[in-house]
Parts: structure tokens; C-alpha cells; sequence
């Protein structure tokens, strides 16, 4: 009765995992209109470490097509877009970019973005010192930082 059991658990999750991957999601990019007008070191370290959750450039892979996982990335950006985009960004008043200015410091600094689960997949999002720096110099010369 276990053997029974198990095997039709089994074949039921199986079946499950199968008919979940019918379920569509949408993964969008939009047309870029209004994106950050920044040297291009500012730019390539928010492309590197930001614009896929924060952008409408991001490049999906391709387990961002298998359910449940494309449910859980789709969520993530539909989340980051909406908090900061940067596609967008030119399109915000100036109050609301200082504003964003801050918040993105404020993450930088106590190591809340990019998230540690996207960095293990994408090594190349963690940012060093330096980068950090780059970033510090360039929030300050553009106001936010005194």
C-alpha cells in the first residue's frame, strides 16, 4: 500500500509540475522613453547590477520561462519597476529623483540591493567598493549627497 501510495504522489506532483508550465506569464519590455541620462560608468554599473529588475531592459533567461521559478522573477520585477525604474527616469521631477537618489544609497550601503538571491546567479551584480564609490561620487555631484 506505501509502494501505491508513493507512486501516486508521485506521478500526481509530476503531473502537476507538468500542467503548471501551461499557465502564461507575461514577461514585457516596453519601449524605453525616458532612461537614465548618466556617464557611461554610472550607466554600465546600474545595467550590470539593477536595470533587470529596475528597467525595461531586462533580459529574461530561460528559467524565467519555468513555472513556478518564472512566477516568483516575474514578481520580483514587476515589484522593481514599480519602486524604481529606470527606464522611466527622466520622466520624474526633480523632488522625486533626489528622493530615489537617497533610497538607492541607502540600499548600496546596508547591502539590501541587488538581491543576494539575483547576485548568486549573476556574479557579475555584485558591486565592489569601487563601484560603490563611483556611484557615492556620482549621487553627490548630482545633489543628493553633502
Amino acid at each position: 500500500m506505501k509502494k501505491f501510495m508513493f507512486r501516486f504522489f508521485f506521478v500526481l506532483f509530476t503531473l502537476t509540475i507538468i500542467g503548471i508550465q501551461y499557465i502564461e506569464v507575461e514577461r514585457t519590455n516596453p519601449p524605453v522613453k525616458y532612461d537614465l541620462k548618466a556617464p557611461n560608468e554610472i550607466k554600465n554599473i546600474f545595467k550590470n547590477a539593477c536595470y533587470d529588475c529596475h528597467s525595461f531592459e531586462t533580459k529574461w533567461p530561460w528559467y524565467s520561462k519555468v513555472a513556478p521559478v518564472s512566477w516568483i522573477i516575474i514578481g520580483h520585477v514587476d515589484e522593481g519597476r514599480k519602486h524604481l525604474n529606470f527606464s522611466q527616469w527622466e520622466s520624474l521631477d526633480s523632488g522625486k529623483k533626489e528622493d530615489l537618489k537617497k533610497e538607492i544609497w541607502e540600499q548600496l550601503v546596508n547591502d539590501g540591493m541587488p538581491l543576494k538571491a539575483y547576485t548568486y546567479l549573476h556574479a557579475g551584480a555584485t558591486l565592489e567598493v569601487t563601484q560603490k564609490n563611483v556611484l557615492k561620487k556620482w549621487l553627490h555631484s548630482t545633489r543628493y549627497l553633502n
